[in-house]
């Protein structure tokens, strides 16, 4: 399935209710996007609620929180795109 560090895991923590969503899109750049939100449903993994049909496309990646100077956000690191946009949200496979 999916990795989550522990930075991430304590950011999902904090957040509590509503879990937080991760679901993939046809778009972007790279022709898929991440796509995060929150929702009532069970977590799948560390209060992280992952849409099933993304599934196949995030199989075996890390999801980790980042703090940068001025933005802090959740980052999928994705070793099986075969592309990738600047931004980081759009991906190829």
């Amino acid at each position: 399935m999916i990795q989550v560090t522990e930075t991430a895991k304590e950011y999902l923590k904090r957040i509590g209710k509503p879990n937080v969503s991760l679901t993939v899109k046809g778009g972007g750049c790279a022709g898929f996007q991440y796509e995060w939100g929150t929702t009532d449903k069970e977590p799948t993994i560390e209060n992280l609620w992952l849409d099933p049909l993304a599934e196949m496309f995030v199989f075996g990646c890390t999801v980790d929180y980042v703090e940068e100077l001025g933005d802090s956000y959740l980052k999928v690191v994705n070793p099986n795109a075969t592309a990738s946009c600047a931004c980081g949200e759009s991906f190829g496979v």
